[in-house]
């Protein structure tokens, strides 16, 4: 059964993006991370994501050059949403069921393991319910003090095993966690 990877740059307090909305992720990406990340994106067999997150990439990648585009562009999008009504970008379908039967569901299906691209509210709701397999976090070295938290409203405490600690010279850190 696939697993599910949510893979999110948060600032050093949490954050994923700041209190006027500014996205952690501004800080330039070593080319070590961006390797990393390539090699683990590559490997996916679908890309999950909410609404915000899926229209923000919808606009990106399809016209992009960049090394992500191509990976972005060919794998399996699906989009989580209950408003969204179509969705054009290619290799991309609609979930509008419940999280935890949509996501048994690609479970099921063959491939490689399901990337989740977040906003907060998306990152959140699939940790609130024990949906995700694996953390990969980028942790940029940076300060909000406010703004959306990667967790909040957890039924309870939740401990973590790392798999692998990565720091760049520029203070980008990235971490693997397991739930466990």
């Amino acid at each position: 059964m696939r697993k599910v990877v949510l893979i999110m740059t948060a600032s050093i307090d949490g954050y994923v993006a700041g209190p006027t909305g500014d996205v952690v992720g501004a800080h330039p990406e070593p080319a070590q991370l961006k390797r990393w990340k390539l090699d683990r994106i590559c490997r996916a067999g679908t890309h999950i994501m909410g609404r915000v997150t899926y229209e923000g990439m919808a606009a990106t990648w399809p016209s992009s050059i960049d090394d992500y585009a191509a990976p972005m562009n060919g794998i399996p999008k699906v989009v989580f949403s209950k408003t969204l009504k179509k969705a054009d970008w290619p290799e991309s379908s609609i979930a509008t069921g419940d999280i935890a039967d949509e996501i048994a569901a690609l479970r099921k299906l063959p491939g490689g393991e399901i990337i989740a691209w977040g906003g907060a509210a998306f990152a959140q709701s699939l940790a609130r319910a024990g949906l995700i397999n694996e953390y990969v976090i980028v942790t940029q070295p940076v300060v909000h003090g406010g703004g959306k938290p990667l967790f909040r409203d957890l039924p309870s405490s939740q401990t973590f095993k790392v798999l692998a600690a990565t720091t760049y010279p520029n203070g980008t850190a990235l971490h693997v966690y397991e739930p466990g």
